[in-house]
Order: structure tokens, then C-alpha cells, then sequence
């Protein structure tokens, strides 16, 4: 029996949770669910908890979707993963339906879950837009009205996610066995009287692996609407957090808080925050470690291959800039790109794989799960090097490399440095066309005043941090950088106007 679930001031028991999960699974098995796919159109709610506990009592894999996706990506998901429910918040459900394709429309068997009043407010939605159509089924009815499923079809043990991995469309991680991980890395973490902020989407990942995880575990989830540095401090109080999932923008936004308001919440019941999703600078790390104790975590992993490594904050402080070493189940290898193996201290393509999680495909790309392995171990296309006591440091994504004049630079170490700036909220780093170099740097930036930073004082704070060749040579300032919901920033949306009238791409 699983845990509790807070989603702002409604407390959802087990019992409760698992009452409307056995009905909204009798809804769908009569649908026909039983091995197939529940598709999940929902922000951080209940009933994303109760779908999904009801998709796996019906034989069926949840498969959340991305809700900031357009009506093309989410039908594109819907499609190639032929999922024959599609279970949707109300305003998201209104936003796509006119621009999916009708035949896809046609075969789709829609449930509307109301959005809810708390959401509504934290995302400006029109109170009109989050009432169920009326001539689409009520979740919330379903899961009142219809008898509990006698005899559960069985469940999937893993759900269905989409990642877009290294190139081209999201593609479907679909696991070849059934499993579950051993208690290993963030794992061990999970146990009855833990109490778990996720804030970050529970489409995603990792937040769905700590939302899950603690809830089957007997622990209480804490769902807020969205996340709010302010209010994050709050939850932490009032609830006696033990345990969260955060980014490092998250943990951005929070030293970025005045020191008053860091200072007015008891933090104390933390035991465990852990981030991932994207590097973490190692001097933001010993911020929030010297704020909130050594209850930072981090650790390297994906969809495809879950965490692989697990840094505490003891490592940090003893080894800036390291993720980690492998957890006792995984293997870690670091290839050059002629397929040799790097020797400790080479920066190469990180490869691993973790023993005691099934083995996966790509949902009909099977080549492109080829393409990514090497010796039983896989890639994403992240690059790094492990040291003589194999601890793993990453440089960044291959895909982000910047290339200047023959040298490698990776804009991961160069945003770190920028973000020490007391006057940079938040970055970006990226190359642009340069016709001598190749490429140079650019660097968008995003300041708390809106202004710009006096050209000498940020090229001084740099180098003193970074060699002259990482310099950017040109600085953009926007009002905002443009971010995916997990905190990563879209790089792509910014380096395209570049390249634009350029006859190559790197």
C-alpha cells in the first residue's frame, strides 16, 4: 500500500487513492487498456496519481506526456505510440484537440480531468477552460461512478516515457522486462517515513521516479502546482520535507532570495535534496550546502539507462565539479571517437548501463538504440572523463560543443563561471558562426535588474575563472531565457537566428 499524497491543502490517503484507482481501472480495462498504453495529458495532480495507479491495475503502461508540447509533438507521441486513452487536464485538452489530426481524434477515447482551481490560478487559465467538455466522459465521474476492478489486470513496471534523446523526435523508452531497482544510489532513499517535494513536472523522469518511488514506498508526496522559490521554503516548513527533487535553476532561484526571506524558514527536517537534469556549477552547490547542510545530492543518469551515479555533498566539497562514482549495480566507460577506451583523466563519450534495470528499445527505432551502444553499455551523447578513483566529471553534451579554431570548448564550465556573477540571473552559452574560427562564443544572458553588465567588470570576472579562448566574445541580453519545464534551456531557440543565413550548421 503506498503513501500520501498532499496536492496544496487536500491530503489524498492510500486508501483513497487506491478506491478511485480501482475504479477509474475497471473505466479502462473496458476500453480496452490491457496492454497498451494510457496516455497522460496532466500537470502535478491528483489525478495524474490516480491514472497512473489505474493504468497499471488495467495491464497498462502510463505514459505521460509533456504538457508544454504543442498539439503536433503531443500528436506525434500519440501516434507513434498507438495509446488508445488519452486521460487530459481540461484547458490542456481544449488548447490541443483543434489542431490534432481528426482520423487520430476519431480512434482516441478522451477522459477530461477538471484542472484545478489551484492550477488555474498558478498558470493565468481561463475558468471556463478547466471544465470537462460536456460531451467527453468525466474522469473524476469515472473513478465515483464505476464499479472497482475484481481481479487487477497486472502492471507495468515501468511506464512509458519519451525522451527526445541525442537527435530528432521524442522517442518511447520501452523497457524489454519487467524489474525493479535494487536499492541503490537515490534508491536507497526511499522508505515509509520519508516526505517528498516534487515541483518539477512528474512527466519527466526523475521527478516521476520521486514521486512514485515514495509514494509506493509508504512516504507522503508533496505536489505543488508549480514551482515558486518563495513558497518552496514554505512547503519545506510546513510539511517537514525530508526528501526533493530539484534542478539547478531551482536551486538558482533560491540563493537568489533575499537573505531575509532564506533566513525566515526552518529547513532542518531535510535529509536528502537531490538534483540532476543539468550540470550543477560546483561553487551553487557549496551555496546551498553551506545553507541547508550536507543534504545535497547529485547524480548522472537519463531516461534510457536511470541514475548511474550518486554524489553526496561530503564528494562535492572534496572533488568540485564530480557527479559521482558509479553505484554498486552500474558500469561507467569513457570511449574516445574511434571506440577505444579513454584511460582515467581523457575526456571522451560517457557511456554505462546499470545491471539490475531491464534492458530497453526505442519504441519502432530500433536502430537508433543501436546506434547508441557500445560493449553493453549506451550513451546519450553527454561527454566527460572519470579520475584515478573513478569519479565522473562532465564536460557537457557533445551536441553543445562549442569548436574554435580546433579547440573543444564546453559551455558548461563557461556558465558556471557566469553565474558567480553576482549580477547574472540566468545563462546560456553557445557557438555562432565566426569565418576565421569557425566558431566563437556567445553568450545570452539574463540579469535580476533587467540592465546590462558593465563590459570590463564581466570580462574581468571571467578571466579570472576561465581561459581566454572561453571568453565570449558576444554577449545577448534577453529579458528571459527560454526554458523547457525541466529546467533545461533551449539552446536551440537560441542559437538558430545565428546560423540562420549560414551555409553550415556547426
Amino acid at each position: 500500500m503506498g503513501g500520501r499524497i498532499i496536492c496544496t491543502d487536500t491530503v489524498w490517503t492510500a486508501d483513497a487513492v487506491d478506491a478511485r484507482a480501482r475504479r477509474g481501472a475497471n473505466a479502462l480495462a473496458a476500453r480496452g487498456a490491457e496492454g497498451q498504453r494510457v496516455a497522460l495529458l496532466i500537470r502535478n495532480d491528483i489525478a495524474l496519481i490516480t491514472a497512473s495507479e489505474a493504468a497499471l491495475l488495467a495491464g497498462a503502461s502510463p505514459l505521460p506526456i509533456n504538457w508544454h508540447f504543442s498539439a503536433d509533438e503531443v500528436g506525434h507521441i500519440l501516434e507513434d505510440s498507438m495509446a488508445p486513452v488519452l486521460i487530459a487536464h481540461a484547458d490542456l485538452w481544449r488548447r490541443i484537440a483543434p489542431d490534432l489530426p481528426p482520423d487520430l481524434v476519431d480512434r482516441l477515447d478522451v477522459i477530461v480531468a477538471p484542472t484545478p482551481p489551484e492550477i488555474a490560478v498558478a498558470y493565468g487559465i481561463d475558468t471556463e477552460a478547466t471544465r470537462v467538455p460536456a460531451d467527453l466522459p468525466a474522469w473524476d465521474a469515472l473513478c465515483g461512478d464505476t464499479p472497482p476492478i475484481e481481479h487487477p489486470c497486472g502492471s507495468a513496471a515501468f511506464p512509458l516515457l519519451y525522451t527526445a534523446g541525442t537527435t530528432g523526435r521524442p522517442k518511447g523508452v520501452l523497457r524489454l522486462a519487467a524489474g525493479t531497482p535494487a536499492p541503490v544510489g537515490y534508491d536507497a532513499f526511499f522508505e515509509p517515513e520519508m516526505r517528498t517535494l516534487v515541483s518539477a513536472p512528474v512527466y519527466h523522469s526523475a521527478p516521476n521516479r520521486f514521486c512514485f518511488g515514495t509514494y509506493t514506498a509508504g512516504g507522503t508526496v508533496v505536489l505543488p502546482a508549480r514551482f515558486d522559490a518563495d513558497d518552496t521554503l514554505s512547503l519545506i516548513e510546513r510539511h517537514r520535507i525530508t526528501t526533493a527533487f530539484m534542478v539547478p535553476t531551482m536551486f538558482h532561484r533560491l540563493l537568489r532570495l533575499p537573505e531575509a526571506v532564506r533566513g525566515a524558514y526552518d529547513l532542518s527536517s531535510l535529509r536528502q535534496v537531490v538534483t540532476a537534469g543539468a550540470p550543477c556549477p560546483p561553487a551553487m552547490k557549496e551555496a546551498l550546502i553551506d545553507w541547508w547542510g550536507p543534504v545535497i545530492y547529485e547524480y548522472y543518469g537519463s531516461t534510457e539507462t536511470s541514475a548511474l551515479t550518486l554524489c553526496s555533498s561530503e564528494e562535492a566539497l572534496a572533488r568540485p565539479g564530480t557527479v559521482g562514482r558509479a553505484v554498486p549495480t552500474a558500469e561507467l566507460a569513457i570511449y574516445d571517437d574511434t571506440g577505444r577506451r579513454c584511460p582515467a583523466g581523457v575526456t571522451g563519450n560517457i557511456y554505462g548501463h546499470r545491471a539490475d534495470i531491464p534492458d530497453f528499445t526505442y519504441l519502432h527505432h530500433p536502430e537508433a538504440r543501436a546506434d547508441i551502444g557500445r560493449d553493453g553499455l549506451v550513451t546519450i551523447g553527454d561527454v566527460g572523463w572519470l579520475d584515478e578513483d573513478g569519479y565522473l566529471f562532465l564536460s557537457d553534451r557533445k551536441s553543445d560543443m562549442i569548436i574554435s579554431g580546433g579547440t573543444n570548448i564546453y559551455p558548461a564550465q563557461i556558465e558556471a563561471a557566469l553565474l558567480e556573477h553576482p549580477r547574472v540571473l540566468d545563462c546560456a552559452v553557445f557557438g555562432i558562426p565566426d569565418p576565421e574560427m569557425g566558431e566563437s562564443v556567445a553568450a545570452a544572458l539574463q540579469t535580476g535588474d533587467g540592465e546590462p553588465i558593465d563590459p570590463t567588470d564581466l570580462d574581468n570576472h571571467l578571466r579570472a575563472r576561465i581561459s581566454t579562448i572561453m571568453v565570449p566574445r558576444r554577449v545577448i541580453y534577453h529579458r528571459a531565457l527560454p526554458r523547457d519545464a525541466n529546467g533545461k534551456i533551449q539552446k536551440r531557440r537560441l542559437r538558430a537566428p545565428f546560423w540562420e543565413d549560414a551555409e553550415r550548421q556547426i
